[in-house]
């Protein structure tokens, strides 16, 4: 049997990962998403196990000396980091496995899975990027505060990525991603 692919969709908080993997995941749905830990309480509509495997900080301690993260990361007071065992099970199954993880982790999922493809997520405009964190509505001004200086350090890094795709039109930002990432072939025909 083939290899799966690791695929890591990555930005600053704001930049719509979730919303462009989201929709990649309605028109390919043999992808497969991995659901990362966390030690943050869960936002209003998340399932647990499905948005997130939301775990106290014990737990996630024990995952990172256990070994059985492929990556993770603190972030805003909150520790994320993405279950080893489903996603080496998945990818020797011959599956594609997308993460939406921050900065930190796909650094080290680079370090860990060269062959990994990672994509940027960027923002169109700073502005853009400010205005979409306070429309959320799931943050306090400090917490926001806090992910856009964040944001800036981030918005560096986009040039280590394989791929740089910037968040302006929906529609437009998809077609560049499944184009990256080899989802449609070149005749716009899908692949997976």
């Amino acid at each position: 049997m083939t290899e799966g692919r690791l695929i890591v969709l990555t930005g600053p908080s704001g930049v719509g990962k979730g919303t462009l993997l989201k929709h990649l995941c309605q028109r390919h749905p043999a992808l497969r998403v991995s659901v990362s830990l966390t030690t943050r309480a869960p936002r209003p509509g998340e399932i647990p196990g499905q948005s997130y495997i939301f775990v106290s900080r014990e737990e996630f301690q024990s995952a990172i000396a256990a070994g059985a993260l492929l990556e993770w990361a603190e972030y805003a007071g909150n520790y994320y980091g993405t279950p080893r065992q489903p996603v080496v099970a998945a990818l020797h199954q011959g599956q594609w496995v997308i993460l939406e993880i921050e900065v930190v982790g796909a650094r080290q999922i680079r370090q860990n899975f060269p062959q990994a493809q990672l994509v940027f997520i960027c923002p169109p405009a700073w502005a853009t990027l400010e205005q979409r964190l306070k429309q959320r509505g799931q943050d306090s001004e400090t917490a926001i505060q806090k992910r856009l200086a964040r944001a800036k350090d981030e918005l560096q890094a986009a040039p280590e990525f394989d791929a740089q795709v910037v968040n302006d039109n929906l529609e437009q930002a998809i077609q560049e991603l499944e184009i990256h990432l080899g989802l449609v072939s070149e005749n716009n025909f899908p692949i997976l």
